[in-house]
This record gives C-alpha cells, structure tokens and sequence, in this order.
C-alpha cells in the first residue's frame, strides 16, 4: 500500500517538474551533476574540488530560477486569463443593459 502511494507521490511530482522543464534542461541538468560526479573522482578532493562545487552551484542556481520563472509564468498566465474572463463578464452585462 505505502509502496504505492510513494509511487504516486514520485510521478505526481515529475508531472510537475516536467510541466516548468523541458527535455534539453533535463539533459542540461543530469550532464551538470554527471561532470560534476566526474570531477570528484578526476581532481580528487583537493583545492579544484572548490572551483567544481562553485561551478556545480552556479548551474544549480540557474536551473532553480529557471524552475522559479516558469512557475510565476504559469501563475501569471492564470491571472491573466481570470481578469479576461471578469473584463468580458462586466462587457456582457453593461451590454444586454
């Protein structure tokens, strides 16, 4: 029961990171961490391990706000359509008046 509902939730949940990502950012995304992995092995845990995690963390901060701006997109796009929908209702009733 509990191994469904976790399976649910984990789809429910790519639905909507897929809905703000499309394919390329998901391949930007699994690439970044790949060669950020990569890099842990090839530099070891040294001094350029500082210099990867900035770049890891760069490209983390850019794919949030990307996450971010496409969610206040698709807000804004709903207000949009709301205030449509209430202008064309005070236009429908001032005309049949």
């Amino acid at each position: 029961m509990w191994t469904q509902q976790l399976r649910c939730a984990r789809n429910h949940t790519i639905t909507v990171l897929m809905k703000h990502f499309d394919n390329w950012s998901v391949l930007v995304m699994a690439l970044t961490l790949l060669l950020f992995v990569l890099a842990l092995f090839v530099a070891g845990f040294t001094h350029d391990l500082l210099l990867e995690t900035g770049v890891f963390l760069v490209s983390v901060k850019l794919i949030l706000m990307s996450y971010k701006n496409g969610a206040q997109g698709e807000e804004l796009k709903d207000r949009l359509v709301e205030i449509q929908n209430a202008i064309q209702g005070i236009e429908r009733s001032s005309a049949s008046r």
